[in-house]
């Protein structure tokens, strides 16, 4: 009797362990990313080793060798980061752990790691558009495994100041410290400690109360070119959405001011006029010998020269786009750069006239432009919006779009040669994400975010405090197979991304805070 008894014990033990496993390597929903980790991780630290000489033979001219030291990954605003690595399996199920930062960080719109385990975050950037504003923007470094601030600098508080709030970009300068333009107002911080060690108050040929000097990038001799984003005035409307916001919208907006800037002294060499609100942020290549900054406006496209040795921007007057939009369509967003051709996504302010495309317009040529609507022509939501810049991938000729009221993200095949467009597939999903790339290019991952199936049209253009849900995703750039999905946590903050960090680990930012993510492999 008593043999019996303990082999059922056994057998009934062994059919609970059985069914505990396989609740634990369920990668379906009842896999709890929070639960599962029970804390931080400090991530694969031989990845990091890999991870940190991979970057190191990277040329990043004008930023800090590492694993993304710009905003978003270089100049060519590419938002392509080859030494990041995807702990998942390519072919297999995965599971994403997950955890909170130990502190909370409102409005956290950028991450950028310096060294291993150092980690940078601008925040402020996301304010209500009408009452009181939460303070900043700020920078802060934050420990990159717990989440726990470690100092944090404050450059505004809008309540004060009175002046339009925006967002705040984050770049890291090879000596290690920060450049931060905001408002009209450009500082640099010390990256070891966030003491102001500069400050300059930038011009700008619209009033300054309609002028935000948002955007920053590094050309490749180390200059920081400046532009801002204007508004129509007199306006109270606080964020960056103001631009299309204030009485009379972006039309009425005045034209955006470049700024080119010694990086060293904060010394103002050039400035040179935009004819038409620049919007969304600028790129900078090297074309021909020249370094060529590209500036989509609300009407037109431009091309813009520094040279470093006169010390001069100029206005490539034959090099204007006057018809890079269809009818109906509104302002491209920051381009890319793929060999020969600037490729631009459309849309990046909301139409209920037009599909969102994705431009290619020749550097050498600008007679010649293709364009491709990956999610058709038809506006079956009754709505378009794309603000999320499209991301290129120079190895594997693909560009990758999405668009937030089409509930859609698309890879594209892209044809350096000829600049001809085909899309390679489409995802059902709404997200306002910057797409990011990841890893070598036999194994590129996509990363994104999408939300909670059923949200409406109404909550995905609740740009303050939305309140649908929303889940990370990694993506087989070349065929869009789902690798690993996240729970659903609280939406990530307007223009973000899914940004890497050390040893596997991936940065999902919200409106409190930031959620550090780790895919792996289920067990």
């Amino acid at each position: 009797m008593m043999k019996r008894s303990m082999q059922r014990f056994l057998a009934t033990g062994a059919t609970l362990l059985a069914s505990a496993v396989a609740a634990q390597t369920d990668d379906g929903p009842d896999f709890d990313g929070f639960a599962a980790a029970n804390g931080p991780s400090p991530g694969n630290l031989a990845s990091i080793e890999a991870e940190w000489a991979c970057s190191q033979e990277r040329d990043t001219p004008g930023y800090f060798k590492s694993l993304n030291g710009a905003e978003v990954s270089d100049a060519t605003r590419s938002q392509f980061y080859p030494c990041a690595t995807f702990l998942g399996s390519m072919d297999g199920p995965n599971e994403v752990y997950a955890w909170r930062s130990e502190d909370s960080y409102q409005g956290v719109l950028f991450m950028n790691n310096r060294r291993p385990g150092e980690l940078y975050l601008t925040g402020g950037n996301n304010p209500p558009a009408q009452g009181v504003v939460p303070v900043g923007p700020y920078v802060a470094k934050v420990d990159a495994t717990t989440g726990k601030q470690i100092w944090r600098t404050i450059l505004q508080n809008g309540n004060v100041s009175g002046e339009w709030v925006g967002a705040a970009n984050l770049n890291i300068l090879p000596d290690g410290n920060i450049p931060v333009a905001f408002g009209n107002h450009l500082v640099k911080l010390d990256g070891d400690t966030g003491l102001i060690l500069k400050h300059i108050t930038l011009p700008a040929d619209a009033p300054r109360e309609g002028s935000n000097f948002k955007h920053v990038t590094i050309a490749p001799d180390g200059t920081l070119i400046i532009k801002n984003q204007t508004r129509a005035t007199p306006c109270n409307i606080q964020g960056t959405l103001a631009a299309f916001q204030c009485p009379g919208g972006a039309a009425k907006s005045p034209g955006s001011t470049i700024l080119a800037i010694d990086p060293e002294s904060f010394e103002i060499l050039d400035r040179i006029a935009v004819p038409e609100n620049a919007v969304t942020p600028h790129t900078i290549t090297e074309h021909d010998g020249r370094i060529a900054i590209y500036a989509p406006t609300v009407a037109r496209f431009h091309r813009f020269f520094w040279d470093p040795e006169a010390e001069k921007l100029s206005h490539d007057t034959d090099w204007i786009i006057d018809d890079y939009l269809d009818p109906g369509q509104t302002v491209g967003d920051a381009p890319g750069i793929l060999g020969d051709w600037v490729v631009v996504q459309v849309n990046g302010l909301p139409t209920t006239k037009a599909a969102s495309a994705m431009v290619a317009i020749s550097q050498s040529d600008p007679s010649t432009i293709t364009r491709i609507y990956p999610f058709g022509t038809d506006l079956p939501t009754g709505m378009s919006w794309a603000p999320p810049k499209g991301a290129v991938d120079p190895e594997l000729s693909m560009v990758f779009s999405a668009d937030q009221n089409m509930m859609k993200i698309a890879g594209i095949n892209f044809d350096q040669e000829t600049g001809e467009m085909s899309t390679a597939w489409t995802l059902d999903g709404a997200t306002t994400a910057l797409q990011a790339l990841y890893g070598p290019k036999d194994s590129r991952v996509l990363g994104t975010a999408r939300a909670e199936p059923g949200t409406t049209l109404e909550e995905l253009n609740q740009t303050s405090y939305p309140p649908y849900r929303q889940q990370a995703l990694w993506l087989n750039a070349r065929t869009g197979d789902v690798l690993a999905e996240s729970d659903f946590f609280e939406p990530m903050n307007f223009n973000t991304l899914l940004s890497p960090g050390y040893g596997g680990r991936f940065y999902y930012m919200w409106d409190q805070g930031f959620i550090v993510l780790q895919p792996m492999p289920a067990r």
